[in-house]
């Protein structure tokens, strides 16, 4: 099966280059100059909860059925959301958050480890359902494209290697024996 895995649209806070989150900001005017519908219609599309994912996938797939999965949502960031690197590179916190590689937990959000789980069961849960047709598109966030495939992407990455720009995404066929996504090409969404 065919897997489309789909990073939403440009929003304010990313154009600042904040940590967004948990944060339900939608696109931002660029961000949605900058889709363009895509030439897939299929029926419906497996989305992250957040706004961002919810307006992109309108655009790109205007005629689909949104189906909401809170488990693809963003990485909870914790009191790190909303504020720019620049905002905290004298905060110990933020300081011992940036020496673990970004593992450890986001005060009052999220560690990777427990991040990653959380997609990847969402992911499962949705293969369970069955349905798909020959292609399975998802609609969500940079964290999920790379929690998701640093755990059964192929060939193998580092989790930062699967990060793919807002509005862009990986073709990937999924092997159900293996439970691996092997890329097959990049893919954006981009005027």
């Amino acid at each position: 099966m065919k897997v489309l895995l789909i990073r939403h649209g440009l929003t304010r806070l990313g154009e600042e280059h904040r940590y967004q989150g948990s944060l339900d900001d939608g696109l931002s005017e660029r961000g949605r100059a900058e889709l363009k519908r895509a030439e897939l219609s299929p029926a419906r599309v497996f989305v992250s909860p957040a706004k961002r994912a919810r307006e992109t996938a309108e655009i790109l797939f205007p005629q689909a059925e949104q189906i909401v999965c809170p488990g693809l949502r963003e990485m909870d960031f914790g009191m790190f959301e909303g504020r720019g690197w620049w905002e905290m590179e004298d905060d110990p916190a933020y300081n011992a958050w940036i020496e673990s590689e970004c593992r450890s937990r986001c005060p009052q959000g999220e560690d990777r480890e427990g991040f990653s789980e959380r997609v990847c069961a969402a992911f499962e849960e949705i293969l369970a359902r069955g349905g798909h047709g020959d292609v399975l598109v998802l609609v969500a966030h940079g964290g999920t494209q790379m929690a998701l495939l640093e755990h059964c992407g192929r060939p193998s990455r580092e989790y930062y290697r699967w990060q793919r720009p807002c509005g862009c995404g990986w073709e990937l066929d999924y092997d159900p024996t293996e439970k691996t996504l092997t890329v097959e090409r990049e893919i954006a969404f981009l005027k």
